[in-house]
Order: C-alpha cells, then sequence, then structure tokens
C-alpha cells in the first residue's frame, strides 16, 4: 500500500538525516585537529517495484546513505617553531607505524599512513606525534648516501631513531687548494721568497691535522720562469708528501692558468691532469689533493703579485655534538651538529595509493591500506604524482565550518520534513480508521 511506503520512506529519510548530521557533527568536533579528513554522507534513492515510467501505481522506497572519508581533500598548511613538525604540500602520505609497531625493527612494523604530523623524540630517541605513531623511513649509510630499497613493500623501512647524546664527524677526503701565486716572483731579477702555508685536516679519528705546503718561485734569467716548486709535508710526524714542479701559462687567454705539473720526489703520488688531483697518503688516511686542472680556471694560479690562500676548502669536520634535527624538502633527515654541518640519517619516502578515498579511517589521523584503495608505492618527495615535504609546517583540518554548518540547516530541515511526513501519514491513518466508525 503507498500510504505504508510513504511512512517507511519518511522513516528513512530521519535515519538517513541522522547520519548525516553525525558526520557533520564530527567534522565540527574536528576542525581543530591537524591532518583531519573531513567524512561526507551520500544519500542514494531506492525505488520500489519496476521503475517503469507510466505505471499507475507508485510506492515509496525512501533512501539510504553511504559514508565516505575526503582522504584527497587536505587542509591548508600553517607554519611552526619545530623543525621536525612535517607537512606535505601535494598528494600523498607520511609512513608511520603503531607505538608498538616502532620496537620492530627488522621491516615488519605494520604500515600506517598520515598527512601531517608534530614529530619529537621520545626516551628512546624515535620520532613520534602525539599520538604515538613512529616515523618510518630508509636508514642512510655511514657516507650519508641512501641503498635501494624496495619501493612496493615496507622491507627496508625502519622507525627512525636517532641518538640523543650522539657525536659524529667526517674524516677528509678531498682538498681543494685555490691559491694564488705571484706571478711576479718569478720575474728574473726576483728575490727567491718560499710561500707557506698551513692546511688543515680531520682525520679518522675526528681530530684535527695540518699539511704544510712550500711554494718556491723559480727564478731563471733572462726570462720568466712561470714555474714553482711545490713541497707537502705531513705537519705532524714531518713526513715527506711530495715534492712537485708546478709550470704555469702566459698565453692570452690561458695566462694564469696551469701548462703542467710532475713530480719531481720519490715521495707522494703522481699528479692526474684528467682530474687535477695528487693523491695523499697520510697513514691510513686516503686524501685526494685537488690543484686543478691544466687550462682551466680554479685550482691553483699564478698572477699578479700577491700570494693568497684564501680559497682553501677541505669536506671534513672535527667530532660536533647534535644540537637539532632537519628535514629537507627531499624528505632527507638531517642530524644537525654544533660545529656547523649536518649528516643524512634517514630518507623519508612518501606513499602514495590509486585510491585515496578507499583507505580504511583509524584512530588519530591514521589511515591504513585496503583492498578499495589499492597496492602502495614509496615515492622520493617531488617525482611523480607525489609532492614534497614541508618543514617547519603543519596541515590543518579539511573542515570548513562555515559550510558544516550551511549543511546543518539543511539537514535539520530535511529532518523536520521527513517527521512531518510520518505525522502526516499517522493523521491518514487515523481517518482511514475513524470510516469504520
Amino acid at each position: 500500500m503507498s500510504i505504508s511506503s510513504s511512512m517507511n520512506a519518511g522513516v528513512a529519510g530521519l535515519q538517513a538525516n541522522a547520519n548525516r548530521l553525525a558526520t557533520i557533527s564530527d567534522n565540527i568536533a574536528n576542525s581543530a585537529t591537524y591532518g583531519y579528513r573531513r567524512a561526507q554522507t551520500n544519500f542514494h534513492s531506492m525505488v520500489v517495484g519496476s521503475g517503469v515510467a507510466g505505471q499507475s501505481n507508485y510506492s515509496a522506497g525512501g533512501v539510504r546513505t553511504t559514508s565516505l572519508r575526503m582522504v584527497d581533500q587536505g587542509g591548508s598548511l600553517i607554519g611552526t617553531q619545530n623543525a621536525t613538525d612535517i607537512a606535505l604540500s601535494g598528494r600523498g602520505f607520511l609512513p608511520v607505524t603503531s607505538e608498538l609497531g616502532a620496537t620492530l625493527n627488522d621491516g615488519t612494523a605494520p604500515l600506517l599512513l598520515t598527512t601531517t604530523g608534530s614529530f619529537r623524540q621520545d626516551s628512546d630517541g624515535y620520532l613520534r606525534d602525539p599520538s604515538g605513531h613512529a616515523l618510518l623511513g630508509w636508514p642512510a649509510s655511514s657516507d650519508g648516501s641512501i641503498p635501494a630499497f624496495p619501493r612496493d613493500s615496507t622491507a627496508g623501512l625502519r622507525p627512525v631513531q636517532v641518538e640523543v647524546n650522539q657525536q659524529s664527524y667526517f674524516a677528509t677526503s678531498q682538498i681543494s687548494l685555490g691559491v694564488n701565486l705571484p706571478a711576479s716572483a718569478t720575474l728574473p731579477d726576483s728575490a727567491v721568497e718560499p710561500a707557506l702555508m698551513s692546511v688543515e685536516f680531520f682525520n679518522s679519528l675526528g681530530l684535527a691535522s695540518t699539511i704544510s705546503a712550500e711554494f718556491v718561485p723559480v727564478v731563471s734569467p733572462p726570462d720568466p720562469s712561470n714555474t714553482w716548486t711545490m713541497n707537502l709535508e705531513n705537519a705532524q710526524t714531518g713526513d715527506a708528501l711530495g715534492t712537485y714542479t708546478l709550470v704555469f701559462n702566459d698565453a692570452p687567454g690561458l695566462a694564469g692558468t696551469l701548462q703542467s705539473v710532475s713530480r719531481t720526489s720519490v715521495d707522494g703520488q703522481d699528479y692526474d691532469p684528467a682530474t687535477g688531483v695528487i693523491p695523499l697518503s697520510i697513514g691510513s688516511q686516503d686524501i685526494d689533493l685537488q690543484i686543478g686542472i691544466p687550462g682551466e680556471l680554479g685550482g691553483i694560479r699564478q698572477r699578479g703579485a700577491t700570494f693568497s690562500p684564501a680559497g682553501v676548502e677541505q669536506n671534513g669536520f672535527g667530532a660536533g655534538n647534535l644540537i637539532g634535527l632537519m628535514v629537507d624538502a627531499s624528505g632527507r633527515l638531517d642530524a644537525v651538529y654544533d660545529q656547523g654541518f649536518r649528516r643524512t640519517l634517514y630518507q623519508i619516502p612518501i606513499v602514495d595509493v590509486p585510491n585515496p578515498n578507499g583507505l580504511t579511517a583509524l584512530d588519530n589521523q591514521a589511515f591504513q591500506i585496503s583492498r578499495d584503495s589499492g597496492a602502495f608505492f614509496l615515492w622520493d618527495a617531488g617525482t611523480g604524482p607525489v609532492g614534497e615535504f614541508v618543514g617547519f609546517a603543519l596541515q590543518e583540518s579539511a573542515t570548513d565550518v562555515a559550510a558544516e554548518l550551511t549543511s546543518l540547516i539543511q539537514t535539520q530541515r530535511a529532518y523536520s520534513s521527513n517527521a512531518k511526513v510520518i505525522q502526516t501519514v499517522d493523521e491518514m491513518f487515523q481517518e482511514t480508521t475513524n470510516i469504520k466508525r
């Protein structure tokens, strides 16, 4: 009977709008929750009978609802003062694991996803957000490089753990001598005055050591020689590291650049003109001394009348204490030390799935892979479809309070209208009952 179906439709309408009210209230309640993704209730009509046009009798089928978490719609980013507050500037998720999963350091920690997090070290050095989720990443090698890890599994991911009271250093492996030798010192009437300098480097124990470099001009009248003798010595032990003859160009366009380098002592190793490097062996430590490639700018040069050793650089650092952590746009987590250098500890990948809205929503703004979401893939930040990391930032809730309040008014009106339908059907039933009387 159509009148009965009308009441059933009204009851279904009440239930549907009650469901919509639940999602609206949840959205408003989480309007200040970082990383929250709003829920949405969708209405679907139900048809009783064939649904063919022109039929004489019609029965109301009512309505049903489905609720969907709009995971692909994020909130805006806000700045913070914590370097390990992490947000993403585009598509993707941060890989995290549960509080207990952080104890599994063998690649078996359960994978959870989150969109943002304020990560800080706990008592054991794990980076956790306020909900207890531990950040996951690929550990770096001792030289800061990231090995190749599988992208479609969590086998290479480890909970990010940083020792609180750690020290680190870098032994020097390369020294660049950006030295200017005075061309006037090789003129025929010049006095032979050696130029002396000390080059600091750091050994395999993180201690500072010194290489003594002596540059002796070669004077050979009647023409300028444009030639120097370079003597290298370990200042700590007095061991000779090699003697080399440096000849400089004086042709237009090449003037001042190296023309040739030759070893003139038994000590030391030969100069490589292809790379501009003299390999040095100081104890068990190997250092590439970059003095420049013949005919090219950079390295040792001969110009003017002034000796200048201002361009000396080396890539080592002495032992330093950890003072902070930083996450760059590529997802590299670096430890910052008080000696002014940084060391990469982990690479944080960005997780992406084909259907973000198909993820299973969990407590504390976390999500889990499901059949509807599709398989995950671990991307480097800024590659493929994913965005980049933003440090010192968090993502706000995706809730638009004004829009939710508007929906709340609409839901209230719809609920009242469905209640009115039930009231009307009840009155019609009463009229039908009165006919018998």
